[in-house]
């Protein structure tokens, strides 16, 4: 399998400094996903920045897996009403121009 977006979760680790336990709570809690490659275990790349900031919730913050579980739902929340506004704003412009 092509692995040109993908780090192995051994080489992110060791950048890091952070144990592999804490990529695998992460997995558990669906918080990112590990793709498992020629019995290497990966992790994509476009989910670095959610990891560092899961990181810094945990380690500088002292939030625990549940927490940052519960904050990441949220977030998506958030996101999918913001976007949902900006549809209907699009919406409503529509008609106001009639």
């Amino acid at each position: 399998m092509e692995t040109t977006h993908l780090i192995s979760i051994q080489q992110f680790c060791t950048h890091y400094n952070v144990p592999k336990t804490f990529i695998n709570a992460l997995h558990e809690y669906d918080l990112v996903e590990i793709t498992i490659t020629d019995n290497e275990n990966y992790i994509k790349t476009n989910q670095l920045n959610d990891i560092e900031k899961m990181m810094r919730l945990h380690y500088d913050l002292d939030i625990n897996l549940e927490g940052i579980d519960a904050i990441y739902n949220l977030l998506k929340q958030v996101e999918a009403l913001q976007n949902q506004v900006v549809t209907l704003r699009n919406k409503l412009k529509i008609y106001e121009n009639l």
